[in-house]
């Protein structure tokens, strides 16, 4: 970790493109200005560690709704290739396929 003593208005550059400025100084707290590119995500470290703990959680989640997705699908493919060869139609609800016949 680099150290670095600045003082009330002195800046701190990162880079080419990130400026860190002291803006006030207070008896318990130190506050700060930063500019940088938009594509740069600058964030508090609270809300970064809360921000990725809802992607990990997003992730999780949106695995069991994959799998379920592609079973569909997968079912769905069977019952077409049954229809081409003329057996009855299938649906593939979410409790599983369901046979309607054909009419």
């Amino acid at each position: 970790m680099l150290i670095l003593t600045r003082k009330l208005g002195e800046t701190i550059k990162i880079g080419d493109e990130i400026s860190v400025k002291i803006i006030e100084l207070g008896r318990h707290f130190v506050k700060i200005g930063i500019e940088a590119p938009r594509n740069v995500k600058v964030h508090r470290e609270e809300i970064y560690d809360r921000i990725r703990e809802e992607n990990i959680l997003a992730g999780k989640a949106g695995d069991s709704g994959l799998s379920e997705a592609v079973r569909l699908f997968k079912a769905r493919g069977q019952a077409m290739k049954k229809a081409a060869q003329g057996e009855p139609e299938v649906d593939g609800a979410s409790d599983g396929p369901v046979v309607r016949k054909k009419n």
